[in-house]
């Protein structure tokens, strides 16, 4: 017997979640985002899961490369934020990483590298994101610059990040594109990369020659509203744990430490093996849904490092053992995200290695 907690993942979900983007945008190529331990689900498994579909992968750091070319993945991985210090230039050449360029100092250290064989490279412009990237006025030379260079593969891939594409309301996104536009290269073999997952199911003027899904590959929507391509992903991660007490308390009892929800009426209260040390926001207030048996409940109590505590007394059939979902198939991350005022994103990439992950 084990403590139950555990995170089942999907992985005919994440197939679908791919499908999905590729479908959406069929022209472009689909660079399948596993950075921060693929938002929780395990790199190494969802990398080995896409690796015969997905041309290539993308990961904030070399370190995270690393891992997957130990574990066997081929696949071409992009740094999404390039090198850090000169000597990974060399590293990147040896294990066929491309690179994100998106500053003169990383530039210069590709163009005075002593590589014997070029790099693939990705050319950053900050088109209103204002966090990374080349200014539009300095494209062209710094495009230029790279072309001319033998350290550098002959296809150079101009990307940006967009702000603001979550909000369908917001203008920011058309002029991102606007301004990407107006300094692409003129070079007709420059490709351009601009979607990630909310471009992708809601901005069909973004697609490019590759797309960036990201937290749609995991089957979160980005928006805060229903949206008809986000409605069609699939959950793929099920955040589980049971229930290992049950005990009813008086009118006027409080729950947990510091007693920061009391009872207006005799209460069933099942306590759940899940906490912060699992991944389980401390933050949730109380009234945060958790399913038991399938049916929604509402926490109660203070968060605690092991233990959660929830309020069944409306659910007279729930037992030392019940089945609980935290996340999953049935209740969004998204949902519980909005309820403890975060987003599903925090939640699936904070997910702990304290919680085994079971691949299905």
């Amino acid at each position: 017997m084990s403590r139950p907690t555990k995170a089942t993942i999907d992985l005919q979900a994440l197939h679908h979640n791919f499908q999905l983007a590729q479908s959406l945008a069929p022209q472009s190529k689909t660079i399948a985002m596993v950075k921060a331990n693929a938002y929780g689900h395990g790199a190494i498994e969802v990398a080995e899961a896409l690796s015969d579909i997905a041309p290539a992968f993308g990961v904030a750091c070399i370190e995270e490369a690393l891992n997957l070319r130990a574990a066997g993945i081929s696949n071409p991985i992009l740094l999404l934020e390039g090198t850090f210090s000169s000597d990974e230039v060399a590293i990147a050449a040896q294990h066929r990483f491309w690179l994100m360029v998106e500053n003169h100092p990383q530039k210069d250290a590709i163009l005075t590298a002593n590589i014997s064989h070029p790099v693939d490279v990705w050319l950053g412009v900050d088109t209103g994101m204002h966090r990374l990237g080349f200014q539009p006025e300095d494209i062209a030379d710094v495009y230029k610059a790279l072309k001319a260079s033998r350290n550098v593969s002959e296809q150079i891939v101009v990307s940006s990040h967009f702000a603001c594409a979550d909000d369908l309301e917001k203008q920011t996104t058309d002029k991102q594109i606007e301004c990407f536009d107006a300094c692409m290269p003129s070079d007709p073999n420059a490709l351009s990369s601009l979607a990630n997952s909310a471009a992708i199911l809601a901005w069909p003027q973004a697609q490019r020659d590759w797309q960036r899904p990201g937290y749609m590959l995991y089957g979160g929507s980005p928006f805060r509203v229903a949206q008809k391509n986000a409605d069609q992903l699939q959950a793929v991660m099920s955040f589980e744990s049971a229930v290992i007490s049950v005990r009813s308390i008086a009118a006027g009892e409080s729950v947990g430490y510091t007693g920061n929800w009391t009872a207006q009426r005799e209460s069933t209260i099942a306590t759940i093996t899940v906490g912060y040390g699992d991944g389980y926001p401390r933050q949730a207030p109380n009234g945060t849904p958790v399913l038991v048996n399938g049916q929604r409940c509402p926490l109660v109590g203070r968060v605690s490092m092991d233990m959660i505590t929830v309020d069944v007394t409306d659910l007279p059939e729930a037992r030392i053992g019940a089945a609980v979902e935290l996340w999953g198939q049935t209740l969004s991350v998204d949902e519980v995200a909005q309820a403890c005022g975060t987003i599903g994103y925090e939640l699936l990439t904070r997910m702990p290695a304290r919680v085994p992950r079971i691949y299905s």
